[in-house]
């Protein structure tokens, strides 16, 4: 038998029925646990700056319908399937979107967002994991639980505690994606990382997490105001240079090289800066033997510098998202004082029924740190 808190048998959710109109707020069922699921409270659910264009099918990502939107998000436990030994009812968790499946993990997909890119985790979407966190309830696989140190966060600075609110701790997931990629290069204290473009959700947040992780950071972006507000809510400032993207290959490369030897580049650029001249410039920039992390939202092909690449011995490492361990050890760094999640503007929190305001807010406030939030 599941252990749970009393479930209601109806919910809220925001339910997507095409990209050819517009998401609305129904009363469907509420979803029950299964053997390797949970069912969890949604309490605070992020945005990203870009949903209106998942969602209106402006970036053509493929998935089913009809479908309950949603993102990672904090909540707290109200069912369990009979296999969980761990989580129980009652239990404050991060839930994230990174789903894989059991019997061969190559096939993931993002929940409520991308059905993946193999037939096996588009079935995996469609028959099992269809709906998500835009919603009063969502069920999701029991290993997508982290499992929060609730007094150690979100505890009163005397008694300990770090004292952040729930709406502070969501920011951690524009956190869990450049972890993953800075992890997968094997960056240490004491390096230097360059970063770009460094200044939106998730640049600064890997600006951020490197900082977390001991490194040195050379932040690039292409406008100077947007850099000089990242260095002014990063802690650490000292440890952050800024370069901007001036367009002009070897001028940018030579003023990176001001900050070298550079141990490692971590890219993130979106979809239009393909055709970027930083991508060349950070490589050029880099020492013999260094590491480069692609985790950027390109659609086309990027071209790179083959002969400085082979000749220098250059190591580039592909990332999507993260691994579940990053979640653990990500939250390890911010229980410990060292990833600093105060830097969270929250822009706004609303309810489900203002999923549209909650979208316009994402994407007009899309610098580092800047968040909205749905609260159903």
């Amino acid at each position: 038998m599941a252990t749970s808190i009393d479930l209601p048998e109806k919910m809220k959710a925001l339910v997507l029925r095409s990209t050819h109109e517009p998401p609305s707020v129904e009363t469907i069922p509420t979803p029950q646990p299964t053997v390797g699921s949970a069912i969890v409270r949604v309490l605070v659910a992020n945005t990203i700056s870009y949903m209106r264009d998942i969602y209106n099918g402006k970036r053509r990502y493929p998935f089913p319908t009809p479908l309950v939107t949603g993102t990672s998000f904090i909540g707290r436990v109200a069912a369990v399937g009979p296999d969980a030994t761990k989580i129980k009812p009652g239990d404050l968790v991060v839930v994230d979107i990174m789903i894989r499946s059991r019997d061969e993990p190559t096939d993931a997909f993002l929940a409520g967002v991308i059905q993946g890119f193999t037939e096996g985790s588009a079935k995996l979407m469609r028959d099992v994991y269809r709906d998500w966190s835009y919603a009063e309830y969502c069920r999701a696989p029991l290993e997508n639980l982290t499992l929060l140190n609730e007094r150690r966060l979100t505890g009163a600075k005397q008694d300990g505690g770090l004292g952040y609110s729930l709406s502070q701790l969501a920011v951690s997931s524009a956190h869990m994606v450049p972890y993953g990629g800075l992890r997968d290069i094997g960056l240490q204290a004491g390096q230097t990382v360059v970063i770009a473009p460094a200044t939106g959700a998730f640049g600064g947040a890997a600006v951020n997490v490197a900082l977390a992780m001991g490194a040195r950071v050379i932040a690039m972006g292409r406008s100077k105001d947007s850099l000089a507000f990242l260095k002014s809510k990063i802690p650490h400032p000292e440890r952050v240079e800024t370069v901007p993207i001036t367009g002009d290959m070897m001028a940018d490369c030579k003023e990176l090289k001001k900050y070298g030897p550079i141990d490692a580049y971590f890219d993130i650029g979106p979809p239009e800066a393909h055709a970027s001249t930083h991508i060349k410039s950070c490589i050029i920039a880099l020492r013999h033997g260094a590491r480069i992390s692609i985790m950027g939202g390109y659609r086309e092909d990027i071209a790179i510098p083959h002969s400085f690449i082979m000749h220098s011995n250059i190591r580039i490492y592909g990332k999507w998202m993260y691994e579940r361990q990053d979640i653990y050890d990500l939250f390890k760094l911010v229980e410990s004082g060292l990833l600093d999640l105060s830097v969270a503007e929250v822009t706004g929190e609303y309810p489900l029924e203002e999923w549209k305001a909650a979208w316009d807010d994402a994407a007009e406030n899309a610098r580092f740190g800047q968040i909205a939030l749905i609260k159903p």
